[in-house]
């Protein structure tokens, strides 16, 4: 599939800051089944600075911006191909250990409930339908809707709301997988949700289980399915903190307003 993705970010200030730091995973991961053609990132009066590859694979750059100023956009535009890897995330290079990703964090930390959902799927001994029967009980236990759940909520509290967002459900996901003894990641992209050709906000977030002898592989527990050609992936990381696109340090005081609009449109082949 091809498409083509704008992603703004703006932030403004209630009173100018003086500087910006920000750490951007905003470029696409590199793996068999994505090919970036064009992709720029643009900070309102940034300077740019140095870029790496850390060791989940994942491309982060820096941007500095001198103040005062009260309002600061990024801007993403680009055009990518992907194609179907029914999930498997196949020639990604990465030297973290998977085992890395057994570690809970606030947002993960399971309480009985979780356990007890973990624990209720058995009768199989192999890992690959482990993950999937854990992703579809996510899918069964979180409705997805709207508003009732915040950027802070955990795996535990979305679980007894019984609903929430794609954030809550990856982090759902991963707190069972890791009850399981699989190791399990937070992913950050973007997803083409419809095929009738119009643009869509569509920022996204699904889950990475590790599975002995087949590696990461994707699942989204929102959609009750698994990453296609529909997925862009961005990064990984422990959450949704730590695999964050922008992620940034304001040096002044007064409130901080953020706006987001993503669009994903699949171009003529």
């Amino acid at each position: 599939m091809k498409l083509r993705i704008s992603h703004e970010t703006t932030y403004r200030y209630g009173r100018p800051i003086r500087n910006l730091v920000q750490s951007l995973r905003l470029t696409p991961s590199v793996f068999e089944g994505q090919k970036v053609h064009e992709w720029q990132i643009d900070v309102t009066d940034g300077i740019r600075g140095p870029g790496f590859r850390d060791g989940a694979g994942d491309w982060i750059e820096g941007w500095n911006v001198r103040g005062p100023v009260d309002q600061v956009t990024v801007r993403v535009q680009g055009r990518i191909d992907t194609r179907d890897m029914a999930g498997v995330l196949r020639g990604h290079r990465e030297v973290v250990h998977p085992l890395t990703y057994m570690t809970h964090t606030d947002f993960t930390q399971p309480d009985d409930a979780l356990r007890d959902l973990a624990n209720s799927v058995n009768g199989t001994s192999d890992n690959l339908d482990l993950a999937h029967r854990l992703s579809l009980q996510i899918s069964d236990s979180i409705a997805f809707q709207n508003g009732v759940t915040a950027n802070n909520t955990t795996a535990a509290e979305a679980l007894a709301l019984g609903a929430g967002v794609c954030q809550d459900h990856t982090h759902a996901l991963i707190a069972l997988a890791r009850i399981r003894h699989l190791p399990a990641r937070y992913v950050s992209g973007y997803l083409h949700s419809t095929i009738d050709g119009e643009p869509h906000d569509a920022a996204h977030a699904w889950a990475e289980i590790h599975v002995e002898g087949l590696g990461w592989v994707g699942f989204d527990a929102a959609n009750k399915c698994c990453p296609d050609e529909r997925y862009v992936r961005l990064g990984s990381g422990l959450d949704a903190s730590d695999a964050a696109p922008i992620r940034g340090v304001a040096m002044g005081s007064g409130a901080e307003d953020m706006a987001v609009a993503v669009q994903v449109e699949e171009l003529a082949q």
